[in-house]
């Protein structure tokens, strides 16, 4: 059977000046998700994002059909609990996490879902999946890093492939829907490797913004998926 492969355009590799146009064009190219990546200058060594911003684009993130675009918030975070909650107010519909930027993973993935949110977990490459024991019954999506987070533009790191296939199978063994998801390096020459490792969910930043045409790029990886 085929699989429902969501392809999620990374605003940071955006066009800062312009962002409203540039989530609408990259929609209109085909993007499934927008992905959002909010990083604090503590977590990470940047800063981009606010639910500020995430409010203002949230009417741009619309099909022509007056559908919307689900935003796909990824928290480079520390302390993460009063931030999800502005995500959540400014109109994110996922909301995905550090386990070891939350003080208590189980409280903080109860608080992004009390809010009618979607929640994940997310993995940094040499962080183990061990927390997933506990928490796979309450989450929505994984999302696993082939990139240290901090920066876009990075090249994939290969021994990201395991950990997905790890994933695959525990998501898989839980019965449960739950995205995996997979962000850091991918283009249209890897995508296919990392869908065979089990992910169903990429983000693409520079691969994507960096390139003239968005729809041809977002057209090539969906050539390559099958």
């Amino acid at each position: 059977m085929k699989k429902n492969y969501r392809i999620a355009p990374s605003i940071l590799s955006a066009d800062f000046a312009r962002l409203g146009a540039e989530v609408k064009s990259v929609i209109e190219a085909g993007a499934d998700w927008i992905h959002f990546d909010v990083m604090d200058n503590h977590y990470v060594p940047n800063l981009t994002f606010g639910p500020m911003i995430c409010k203002a684009l949230k009417p741009h993130a619309q099909t022509g059909a007056g559908v919307d675009v689900p935003i796909d918030v990824h928290l480079m975070v520390s302390p993460v609990d009063t931030l999800a909650a502005s995500f959540a107010d400014a109109g994110a519909d996922l909301i995905s996490f550090h386990p070891d930027a939350s003080g208590h993973v189980h409280r903080s993935i109860q608080a992004i879902k009390s809010q009618g949110v979607k929640a994940g977990l997310v993995f940094n490459p040499a962080e183990p999946l061990d927390v997933l024991k506990w928490t796979l019954d309450e989450i929505d999506l994984i999302l696993i890093m082939s990139v240290n987070p901090g920066f876009g533009g990075q090249s994939f790191i290969d021994s990201a492939l395991r950990k997905i296939e790890q994933a695959r199978k525990l998501i898989d063994a839980s019965g449960r829907d739950i995205r995996l998801e997979v962000d850091g390096g991918i283009k249209t020459d890897n995508i296919r490797r990392v869908a065979d490792a089990g992910a169903d969910t990429f983000v693409a930043g520079s691969a994507i913004f960096g390139k003239p045409n968005y729809k041809a790029v977002i057209d090539q990886m969906r050539l390559a998926l099958g």
